[in-house]
């Protein structure tokens, strides 16, 4: 069935995007070809889809199927959260759109030697220093968590923070204290951008490195490497006004602000897929050949978008 209004844009790439939209109890649709969103006064506003790398729904919004089919096509993920963006419930795009590039990230994760290079590489990435030599992926693990914890205790220290650990309770996201609160609305915000680069450029979420075993283990891997030159800051610094009683707004509002405005200052969309690229050209296997035997694209259509956009 076609779509209402006028066709649908090509998608554009992810690096001339803005980051990242949250969208709360409101009805979305297609309008004249492009998003609309109709909040609870019957106010309507137009939504430049293509534009954004993705789109987080919190409770109370409802989509349209013509919505959904038109962020497919603009290479816009749709990511289902909880209040305050903190829990994620469902992503808008199944994962490994390019075969190729699919087949090559699950053969560089069973290659022992491969995923030992590539934790490497992200570890380096990271901290700004080559990873210790001799040590297993199980062991950098542990370095790198001890490093993380005192990078936690620096950053809370230097922004005058009250700072226990890092806890939550997927359950219960009130019952964490206003740092907690904080780090976990700026992640998730993080977390949303590297799904989109990921799926964008072809590969598979739940395909990880280091993180292993959850449905977005490689998108984790991947927003490690940002995380505390973007959102941890702002998610400290956030918490240190918050208890100053200098917000005039929700401190999950406040994060998201000062999320957005980390992305566009330290340029991470036009980053996240050449880093994505990086991290698995460490491992140092070539990407396997198609069989001789298997058939082209009956169609062959001009390339839009990242890899793997579906427009």
């Amino acid at each position: 069935m076609a779509l209402p209004g006028l066709a649908p844009p090509k998608p554009i790439r992810l690096e001339e995007r803005s980051s990242i939209v949250f969208v709360e109890k409101g009805q979305i649709d297609v309008l004249d070809g492009a998003f609309v969103v109709v909040d609870v006064n019957g106010v309507r506003t137009h939504l430049p889809v293509g534009g954004f790398a993705c789109l987080m729904l919190e409770p109370g919004t409802r989509i349209s199927h013509a919505a959904v089919a038109l962020a497919a096509r603009a290479g816009t993920l749709l990511v289902w959260v909880g209040e305050a963006g903190v829990r994620l419930y469902a992503s808008g795009q199944p994962g490994g759109a390019r075969a190729d590039k699919l087949l090559w990230q699950a053969r560089l994760a069973l290659d022992d030697t491969a995923r030992l290079k590539i934790v490497r590489k992200m570890y380096a990435l990271r901290f700004g220093e080559p990873a210790p030599e001799r040590r297993s992926v199980d062991q950098l693990r542990g370095i790198e968590g001890a490093r993380v914890r005192k990078m936690y205790e620096l950053l809370a220290q230097r922004h005058g923070v009250r700072w226990n650990r890092r806890a939550y309770d997927r359950g219960d996201w009130d019952a964490a204290d206003l740092p907690n609160r904080c780090l976990s609305a700026a992640t998730a915000c993080l977390h949303g951008l590297a799904e989109a680069a990921v799926l964008a450029a072809g590969y598979a979420p739940a395909i990880g490195f280091l993180h292993t075993g959850r449905p977005l283990s490689f998108v984790y891997d991947i927003a490690d490497i940002f995380k505390f030159e973007t959102v941890v800051p702002v998610a400290f610094a956030t918490a240190a006004r918050a208890e100053r009683g200098r917000l005039d707004l929700p401190v999950e509002s406040a994060v998201r602000r000062g999320c957005r405005d980390m992305f566009r200052k330290t340029k991470l969309l036009e980053r996240l897929i050449p880093t994505i690229e990086e991290v698995l050209l460490a491992g140092e296997l070539p990407p396997p050949e198609p069989p001789p035997e298997a058939q082209p694209p009956a169609f062959v259509e001009e390339p839009s978008g990242d890899d793997g956009h579906r427009g």
